[in-house]
């Protein structure tokens, strides 16, 4: 059976910080998080989808905070919900002092943005008193008017520079705890930014392709520039920012993280695109598999083949697979062929076996931790 292989990435040493409960850098597994995109007042449509964002393995949330009475909206979305929260604060100072009394995990605001210095030095402040990590995010949508002057256009090294005039703020105030972002919508520009930066600071990254799209698109170009990223060993939290349900960005994260082995969460599909070889229909039976087990988050690898080429060799490195047949199709569990079914009972079976197989799995993983 495939056990889970070690990922060959070796990932850029940074400091760790914590971000509520969940450690971000050092040695911590690469987080995964979206952002709401409901009216932050509207606090139940906000915890409603901050719960659904949850129950799809979100390792953190961001909910914006434009206004005081957002602010406030906050804090009773704070009291209802699990996740760590981040809040996303532009320009006022204030909005920022408020949500940290009402109990913010991170504070994305950029310090050079906030205005005079005792601005600057009162949210420091209040961060450091409550242990609360701050996240720069550049964005090249948004450079300092200087810098495109000086750059002509956004430039990885104006994303950097751009950094670095926040990062001075902070290290001037003693603040290492925070970490960093440099998005673009271009591939190559957001990339060539984070290699530069990568070894000027030893602060966490905050991976990104800003705007990357709709759900097809935005899936691919996250994938490739998120991609080259990883495999540099690059990143220690990401978001995959898609025009669709924010719900879909958590999937798509942690789908680019199996594929390079550095996380694993919820089922790892080997399906064949199909061809005339099959004794079932693949398709139709991946895609209500893959609707009917979006609850799962217990890591499994599950092989689905059409047909006898290379069905056999896939199922045997999966902890169960189906490989077509005729007349019946061959089950195999945790390697071995164990039975066969036919065509009408296919999935709602083979359903049934990897929910057994994940409580299995699970009672397992909690003896473990009970004898430790």
């Amino acid at each position: 059976m495939n056990k889970q292989h070690e990922s060959p990435i070796k990932r850029r040493v940074s400091r760790k910080i914590w971000v509520g409960n969940v450690p971000i850098g050092g040695d911590a597994p690469i987080a995964v998080q979206s952002m709401t995109n409901t009216e932050t007042c509207d606090v139940d449509a906000t915890v409603a989808q901050i719960q659904a964002l949850e129950n799809a393995g979100a390792d953190l949330v961001r909910v914006s905070v434009p206004s005081m009475e957002a602010a406030e909206a906050f804090g009773k979305i704070r009291q209802r919900v699990n996740v760590p929260l981040i809040s996303d604060i532009h320009f006022d100072h204030k909005i920022a002092l408020r949500v940290a009394e009402l109990g913010v995990d991170c504070l994305r605001i950029n310090p050079g943005n906030i205005g005079r210095e005792d601005r600057v030095r009162a949210v420091v402040d209040a961060a450091r008193d409550k242990n609360i990590p701050i996240r720069i995010g550049v964005n090249a949508g948004s450079l300092e008017k200087d810098l495109q002057k000086k750059y002509g256009e956004p430039t990885p090294e104006a994303l950097v520079e751009s950094a670095m005039r926040h990062i001075d703020i902070l290290d001037r105030l003693d603040y290492p705890n925070f970490k960093l972002s440099l998005k673009a919508s271009d591939v190559f520009m957001t990339v060539a930014a984070y290699r530069q930066i990568a070894n000027q600071i030893e602060q966490p990254l905050h991976l990104g392709i800003t705007e990357a799209g709709g759900l097809r698109s935005g899936t691919v170009k996250s994938a490739v520039g998120l991609g080259m990223l990883l495999m540099d060993g690059i990143g220690d939290t990401l978001r995959v920012s898609l025009a669709a349900d924010p719900v879909e960005e958590i999937k798509v994260g942690f789908d680019i993280l199996k594929s390079l082995r550095l996380r694993s969460k919820g089922i790892n599909f080997i399906a064949c695109p199909s061809c005339s070889r099959q004794n079932f229909d693949v398709i139709s039976t991946m895609n209500q598999l893959e609707s009917r087990l979006e609850d799962v988050l217990t890591p499994l690898d599950v092989a689905v083949i059409g047909c006898v080429v290379n069905g056999p060799g896939e199922a045997k490195e999966a902890d169960l697979g189906i490989t077509g047949g005729t007349p019946n199709n061959l089950v195999y569990v945790s390697g071995a062929p164990d039975h066969k079914v036919d065509n009408a009972q296919l999935v709602d079976h083979f359903e049934a076996l990897i929910r057994q197989k994940i409580k299995e799995k699970d009672r397992l993983e909690n003896a473990i931790i009970a004898k430790t």
